[in-house]
């Protein structure tokens, strides 16, 4: 058989070839791209995810080491602390200690100095080395209807002293003595009375238990027209003053003269409680024209009933001989005791608070 001749290619079929090369070319290139992307986007970030683990690694190994140096400063913070408080642990046990061998020898002072300042009878008033009363002063004799008897009760301060004193239902004048860290409402108790007078603490010669803010003989007249005034605040409706101790403060001219004169001007008047013989008042008083007032007789010097019975019926004799008296008591039970039983005997005079003594 005769061979075939093969046919040559069109222009049809040439242009056809062309265009898939032209396609496979155009594939290849893309496909290419897309690889050679691929890789390079890979590369790339494989690169920053390097960057950002090192970048963070960094940073935790400097927070690790700011979290290690905050330690240290903690513990070295901690362990100063624990010296020092171990330090302080040794200073108070060293205190202690040494309190501890004081505590042995302190309770025998204490009660040396407590025997000195605490008095348990109201002889603690009379200010002389023998003990023995002043003398009455000697006066002209007062021819009244009915002789009186004024009562003047001494160092009032409690409430429990008050309900004592009214529970006796006679007229007793009560005479407080100023406010301190001892009787704090002594001025705020008073305030409730429609009467009263002020037991004003005074230089005493030997007597060392002294009350807060106590007159002095070296006080100038200042010192004293404040004091003055300061006690007018605490009682504005006093206007009597009898004085508290006060044997070296009355026996002092000097001071006497500007005690009078600051009371003389508010109208205050001064009863002399006569705790030395060797008071300075009437002479004083003179000097300003002003009736001098005193004690005649301490009811409870000595604190025995029986004693202060007998007192109370000296004091009835004095008024019923010179018109009237004023008795000094305090407000001890012994004495509230006597005062009642001795309201009978009371009756032959007539008792009177201060203000109507004349």
């Amino acid at each position: 058989m005769a061979k075939r001749k093969r046919s040559k290619p069109t222009q049809k079929s040439k242009k056809n070839q062309h265009k898939i090369l032209n396609n496979i070319v155009w594939a290849l290139a893309i496909i290419a791209l897309i690889v050679s992307g691929l890789i390079a986007g890979y590369y790339f970030g494989v690169s920053n995810a390097q960057e950002e683990m090192s970048k963070r690694s960094k940073e935790e190994v400097k927070k690790r080491l700011v979290i290690s140096e905050r330690l240290e400063n903690i513990m070295a913070t901690h362990a100063k602390e624990k010296a020092s408080v171990e330090s302080r642990l040794e200073k108070i046990l060293k205190e202690k200690e040494q309190e501890k061998k004081q505590v042995k020898v302190k309770p025998k002072r204490e009660k040396k100095e407590r025997k000195k300042s605490e008095y348990t009878s109201p002889s603690h008033e009379l200010d002389t080395k023998e003990g023995k009363v002043p003398k009455n002063v000697k006066r002209e004799v007062k021819h009244l209807k009915k002789s009186k008897l004024a009562i003047i009760i001494d160092d009032v301060s409690t409430r429990r002293h008050i309900r004592a004193i009214k529970s006796l239902r006679i007229p007793l004048t009560m005479s407080f003595l100023p406010p301190s860290k001892a009787r704090p409402n002594s001025a705020k108790l008073a305030s409730k009375e429609k009467f009263y007078m002020v037991h004003l603490p005074m230089e005493a010669m030997h007597f060392n238990a002294e009350e807060p803010l106590t007159l002095r003989t070296t006080d100038s007249q200042g010192i004293i027209k404040e004091r003055i005034e300061q006690l007018q605040k605490l009682f504005p409706r006093a206007r009597y003053i009898n004085n508290h101790t006060g044997s070296k403060f009355t026996a002092d001219k000097n001071a006497m003269y500007k005690l009078i004169s600051v009371l003389k001007s508010k109208k205050i008047k001064f009863i002399d409680s006569r705790t030395t013989a060797k008071t300075t008042a009437p002479q004083i008083m003179k000097k300003f024209g002003l009736n001098y007032v005193s004690r005649d007789i301490f009811l409870d010097h000595k604190q025995d009933k029986k004693y202060i019975i007998n007192q109370i019926k000296r004091a009835v004799k004095i008024a019923k001989t010179h018109g009237y008296c004023i008795a000094i008591g305090h407000p001890h039970k012994n004495t509230l005791q006597a005062l009642r039983e001795s309201k009978e005997l009371l009756k032959s005079v007539e008792l009177v608070l201060i203000n109507r003594i004349p």
